[in-house]
């Protein structure tokens, strides 16, 4: 199956269009320190659907390895009170280029329809531009979510590169 990637970025935070929206019956925290039995529901409750698989199969200590490492960040959003996971996303901070990527982000199943992923979204541009990179990106395939791309650009980020490549 051929696939599309398209990277996007925000080259100053006057671009962002923020998008906050009203969510009372959701928490969305910074985990400091993430067990990885949090990533692997994060990455698979999000990302079975759309064939993330890079990261499926990792152990414990590869995930912890991961976490560990002072450019990443990991942002998880949870319905109150205990409630199910609604979305999360991973910043990864690139010192080569003094940039950070939104690595990973994406809502739960069930949180999908109700305006959350513009919030969610605009939360994470938000926490990426307050550690002063002097850009913000991420990138975004043929395989996400079908609101994914017209989220980012309504959110200001612009495409700087695309590629085609084969999922098996």
């Amino acid at each position: 199956m051929q696939a599309t990637r398209t990277y996007l970025q925000l080259s100053s935070p006057g671009q962002f269009q923020p998008a906050f929206g009203d969510f009372p019956d959701i928490a969305i925290e910074h985990v400091p320190q993430p067990a990885p039995e949090l990533y692997r529901e994060c990455y698979r409750t999000v990302g079975e659907a759309y064939h993330w698989r890079d990261r499926w199969e990792w152990t414990d200590q590869q995930i912890r390895a991961h976490l560990a490492q002072p450019e990443i960040t990991l942002h998880v959003a949870r319905h109150r009170n205990g409630g199910p996971l609604a979305g999360w996303y991973e910043l990864r901070r690139v010192p080569e280029d003094h940039s950070v990527e939104i690595a990973y982000f994406g809502l739960s199943p069930g949180a999908i329809g109700r305006g959350l992923g513009k919030h969610l979204l605009s939360c994470a541009v938000r926490d990426a531009w307050a550690l002063a990179p002097a850009r913000v990106w991420l990138h975004t395939c043929t395989l996400d979510h079908p609101h994914a791309l017209p989220n980012y650009r309504k959110r200001g980020f612009v495409a700087y590169k695309t590629e085609h490549y084969e999922v098996t």
